[in-house]
């Protein structure tokens, strides 16, 4: 089922919209590479030209999109300003009231996904402040101008065509859809196609809603950590101390672990904490109030930063979880 409906009410307005239309207005359907974009998104989702045109007669280009995405935050600020952010008492209470609002679907998801409550809580609390904020941008605007207009824009240019795809799948309306300046969406701010993989209806009502129902977010986040290969009860992250300078070669070089514990204590590596001589691990420094931190990453680290690919973000929301369980 597509858009008929909702096609049939914008179909009479496109004609006018186009007339009253400034020059940054709904101008992407005469672009120079819609024609591209049309036939790439009937080949690959089967939604025709006409639905594309529709929709993106509609998007606007929003400059702020753009000034948004050339200054994130994981490039702007030190982890000792990025942590005062994420692991502030307004943050850990609002989780922990969370928590027990949804204690129920966490403790279900827990189960089902084998990933910990407050590593989904956390998921959520450092994302969108548990579903408050969710982004005020309307993705098709957002989407639109990086598609388009951002030099970048392979990431994106996907991103707009998983984005209709998801809309025409969960009967949705593309004009309406509010989400983050690159186009994320929901508690967990899940990019288009992350949704279409990884989003789960997780009251089994028949939708994957992860804009209003909290069910089907904090399953989608779990899903999310089970597919990328989340270890159950492993640990996460410790931290180390160093020794000389051999260490200054694989310090950051991977997100991946992709030595072995024993292979970085030759390098000068401390664990604080037991590991096993055989364990992956990755040697992750941070730029702390008191100077350089250092940390042993694990699989469970590297799996954040699938979600995110800054090590400050999943630093953030590991200390966030611990924060939870206390």
């Amino acid at each position: 089922m597509r858009f008929k409906g909702l096609i049939a009410g914008t179909a009479a307005i496109i004609g006018t919209t186009l007339v009253l239309s400034t020059p940054a207005q709904a101008a992407y359907d005469q672009h120079p590479r819609f024609e591209q974009f049309a036939a790439e998104l009937e080949k690959e989702y089967k939604i025709p030209p006409a639905e594309a045109k529709a929709w993106l007669s509609q998007a606007e280009k929003l400059n702020s999109v753009l000034e948004a995405i050339a200054r994130p935050a994981e490039k702007s600020k030190e982890w000792y300003d990025y942590r005062k952010i994420f692991l502030t008492k307004k943050r850990i209470e609002g989780g922990k009231a969370f928590m027990a609002e949804h204690a129920e679907l966490l403790a279900a998801a827990e189960k089902k996904y084998g990933v910990r409550k407050e590593v989904i809580a956390a998921i959520i609390g450092v994302e969108t402040f548990y579903g408050k904020r969710q982004g005020r941008y309307r993705v098709l605007d957002s989407l639109a101008t990086l598609a388009f207009d951002y030099p970048k824009r392979p990431l994106f240019w996907r991103e707009l065509k998983a984005f209709f795809s998801l809309a025409e799948k969960e009967q949705l309306d593309p004009a309406t859809i509010k989400g983050s300046y690159a186009g994320a969406m929901g508690y967990g701010q899940f990019i288009p196609t992350s949704y279409l993989s990884y989003a789960v209806d997780g009251d089994r009502d028949g939708k994957r809603d992860l804009w209003a129902n909290p069910a089907d977010a904090i399953a989608s986040v779990a899903n999310y950590f089970k597919r990328h290969g989340w270890r159950d009860g492993e640990p996460v992250v410790q931290r180390v101390r160093v020794a000389g300078d051999k260490y200054q070669d694989v310090v950051n070089d991977s997100r991946k672990p992709k030595w072995t514990a024993a292979e970085l204590k030759a390098l000068g590596v401390t664990p604080t904490e037991p590991i096993e001589d055989d364990k992956p691990a990755a040697l992750i420094r941070l730029q702390g109030e008191k100077g350089a931190e250092f940390w042993l990453g694990e699989y469970n680290f590297y799996v954040i930063t699938r979600y995110n690919h800054s090590r400050m973000y999943a630093m953030a929301v590991h200390q966030l979880s611990e924060e939870l369980t206390k």
